[in-house]
């Protein structure tokens, strides 16, 4: 769950932006956010880790969080948006967030195959997620995230270590199966739950 904030920020709701660590850039959801932020510039105090898409015109933007970096931001945040990743779904709900999630589409040139979509798609139709494709939807949203962060909040279990193992196995096999029925055969999956991780904790 969020951290006890200092007195002279608690007007101020965090907002941490994630869009993981893979090369494809995910110049829509910064854009989105660009647009979405100068109305509300004195209500939100951002971190947008934006990887290797262009630098965002807001505050707070980062290329990339180291893992630990990651974690306390995510332990820190109000309200969480990311890409479709199933390892940073699975970190923002540990810290308790239901994350607003917007996943990256292949025919925009965001990603190699459709896997965040049916991912995210099948975690939103189950409540695990908030599921954003639109920029309508990413901006209601926030704006519902903003008027009571509780909407987006799960039961925060960060010790859960091998629920969370056991967690992230099965999010590789329902990836893996995901992606075999989207192209009408069995393919190998690049999903390796158990690689070394890198600077954001992703595993892609």
């Amino acid at each position: 769950m969020p951290q006890p904030r200092d007195s002279g920020d608690l007007a101020r709701a965090r907002l941490l932006v994630a869009v993981g660590t893979d090369k494809h850039p995910f110049d829509r959801l910064v854009g989105w956010l660009e647009e979405w932020h100068p109305a509300l510039a004195e209500d939100v105090g951002l971190t947008v880790q934006h990887g290797h898409t262009r630098v965002p015109g807001v505050p707070g933007a980062v290329a990339f969080l180291g893992h630990d970096e990651l974690q306390t931001a995510m332990a820190e945040a109000d309200l969480v948006v990311c890409h479709g990743g199933p390892a940073t779904i699975l970190e923002a709900r540990r810290h308790g967030h239901l994350p607003i999630v917007v996943p990256r589409d292949p025919a925009r040139g965001e990603h190699v195959d459709d896997h965040q979509q049916l991912f995210a798609r099948r975690l939103g139709a189950a409540g695990m997620v908030a599921l954003a494709e639109t920029r309508e939807a990413l901006f209601e949203a926030l704006t519902a995230g903003l008027a009571d962060p509780s909407r987006f909040a799960v039961a925060a279990d960060p010790d859960a270590s091998r629920a969370r193992r056991a967690a992230v196995e099965q999010v590789g096999r329902i990836v893996e199966d995901l992606v075999a029925a989207s192209t009408g055969r069995r393919q190998r999956t690049r999903w390796r739950p158990w690689a070394r991780p890198d600077r954001n904790g992703e595993r892609r």
